[in-house]
C-alpha cells in the first residue's frame, strides 16, 4: 500500500473512533438530571443522598426520627465536581400538614388541596446554623434562599450539586 493510502486509512480510522467515542458520550449522558438529592440528619449533622421526590422532613441516618431536611448544596466556584469547594447553602423542611397534603396529592395524583400561597407558609427554611426555621413568606426566608446566588470567592458564579 502506498504511504497516502495509509494516511488516508489511519485518519479515516481516527475520525471513526472519534465519532464513536462522541456517540457514546451523547448516549450515555443522563441528561444532567439526578434522581437523588442532598439531606441533612441534622441529629448527626451529615449530609447524605436521598430520592429527589422525598417530602421533607424524612427519616435520617441513625433512628426512625424524621429528622433529615432537604439540603440545598452549591460549589463555589462553580464546578459542581470539586467537593472541597463544596458547601450547604440552606436547608428546607415543610411542615406536617403541608407534607400530609403532598403525600395525599401523590398518592391520588391530584393536585393538593392546599394553595401555592399557603403552602409558603408551610415551607421553612434556614442556614445549617441557624436555631430558627423561617417560613418562606418571611423576609428572611428569602435572604437565606438568595445568599448563595451571589458571585463565589473566585468571582464565578456558585452552582447547585446534586450527589
Amino acid at each position: 500500500m502506498e504511504r497516502s493510502q495509509t494516511m488516508k486509512l489511519a485518519g479515516s480510522l481516527a475520525l471513526l473512533v472519534a465519532a464513536g467515542w462522541m456517540m457514546w458520550r451523547f448516549f450515555a449522558d443522563d441528561g444532567g438530571v439526578s434522581t437523588k438529592t442532598y439531606f441533612y440528619d441534622l441529629s448527626e449533622r451529615r449530609l447524605f443522598a436521598g430520592p429527589r421526590d422525598a417530602i421533607p422532613p424524612i427519616k435520617g441516618l441513625n433512628d426512625d426520627a424524621e429528622d433529615a431536611v432537604r439540603a440545598v448544596v452549591i460549589s463555589t466556584n462553580g464546578n459542581s465536581g470539586d467537593k472541597a469547594a463544596r458547601k450547604i447553602a440552606y436547608l428546607e423542611k415543610y411542615s406536617p400538614e403541608l407534607k400530609r397534603e403532598m403525600e395525599a396529592a401523590r398518592a391520588s395524583g391530584a393536585s393538593p388541596s392546599m394553595g401555592r400561597a399557603m403552602a409558603q407558609a408551610h415551607r421553612f427554611v434556614r442556614r445549617v446554623d441557624d436555631p430558627q426555621w423561617y417560613p418562606m413568606t418571611t423576609d428572611e426566608a428569602e435572604r437565606i434562599v438568595n445568599e448563595w446566588l451571589t458571585a463565589g470567592p473566585g468571582g464565578g458564579p456558585a452552582v447547585i450539586c446534586t450527589p
